[in-house]
């Protein structure tokens, strides 16, 4: 047992310091060639893992793949991962890239882990028909009070256009809205087709990541800024880091700490990442914009999600945190 808490522990710290990384990344590139970088580097990965995996157990793979043509609808299927791929890959990790380029890594993750949640919640109300309890009311009053001090500091002017740090508070914002859809969507995925794994979806939908930033790349003509620092040893180790360790590994301790744990124990420990980039930000001497109201508004928005959580909220957890980090 204290072995799957170290995990975690591991998981947390890859998750939390990804966006250090992403930081330092960005002396030398753009926020779309590191997050190609990253991508390229995680769907390979995967794709080698997957070609292990089915080689070591074709037989079941096939009887699960002859099961999966039999249930049918593969057009929806296709759809809901093009949506996911966009809103939880594609756009998620421009807006937030580019968002720490602008703000530094620290509000901008602790927008996103802590407002995540509730926007999923609300949009679960609205999409799958989910109740709306006491707790839920009490903890959403409490939850927009927190995301007030959260996002501005108790500065309004900070989300007026002529505020200097005007766009970086708004692709901040925009970050968790794009992983609620991409949540949404992957909880749709898998009704439509239950047969693949979590792991083999979110191969899928890397690698149609790795061509939509390729296109994104090209359209906005940075081509040759992204091919000019292919051999830059520390852009490659940044990426590398990204791809392998907080994409692929944080996703299998995640995934295995699932099958040996409550998900809402597993849950809670993603409420440690953003005050350890904070940490590591501090210690690396990042560029932040993060303040002491800022810390408060986070922390008060961690008190109403437990409340909202209070009975049992586990799947949309579970689901809100895939391929983070």
């Amino acid at each position: 047992m204290l072995f799957i808490y170290f995990l975690l522990f591991v998981m947390i710290f890859f998750w939390g310091f990804s966006f250090i990384v992403v930081d330092i990344a960005m002396d030398f590139v753009t926020p779309l060639s590191i997050a190609l970088y990253r991508l390229i580097i995680a769907a390979i990965s995967m794709i080698l893992i997957d070609l292990y995996l089915r080689k070591r157990n074709s037989k079941n793979l096939a009887l699960i793949s002859d099961k999966a043509i039999n249930r049918g609808s593969e057009r929806n299927y296709w759809l809901y991962i093009v949506l996911a791929s966009l809103a939880g890959v594609s756009v998620y990790l421009l807006v937030i890239y580019s968002a720490i380029s602008l703000i530094g890594p620290s509000l901008p993750v602790l927008v996103d882990c802590l407002i995540n949640p509730i926007l999923i919640t609300l949009l679960s109300l609205v999409i799958f028909k989910e109740k709306l309890s006491k707790n839920k009311v009490i903890g959403f009053i409490i939850a927009s009070f927190g995301a007030f001090l959260l996002i501005t500091g108790g500065n309004i002017g900070v989300l007026q256009p002529n505020s200097p740090n005007f766009l970086g508070y708004i692709l901040a914002l925009l970050a968790p809205l794009m992983w609620s859809f991409y949540t949404i969507a992957i909880k749709k995925v898998k009704q439509f087709d239950s047969s693949r794994t979590d792991f083999q979806n979110l191969k899928i939908i890397s690698i149609f990541g790795c061509v939509e930033f390729f296109i994104l790349v090209i359209i906005t003509g940075q081509l040759s800024i992204f091919l000019n620092n292919f051999l830059n040893i520390v852009v490659f180790l940044c990426a590398l880091y990204l791809g392998l360790g907080a994409f692929v590994i944080g996703y299998y301790i995640w995934s295995y700490s699932l099958k040996k744990l409550k998900s809402s124990s597993v849950a809670s420990f993603l409420y440690l990442q953003p005050f350890i980039t904070l940490i590591l930000s501090i210690l690396f001497q990042r560029n932040d914009v993060i303040g002491l109201w800022n810390i408060i508004g986070g922390l008060i928005v961690m008190v109403a999600l437990v409340i909202i959580n209070y009975k049992k909220q586990e799947l949309t957890t579970q689901n809100s945190s895939e391929a983070k980090g």
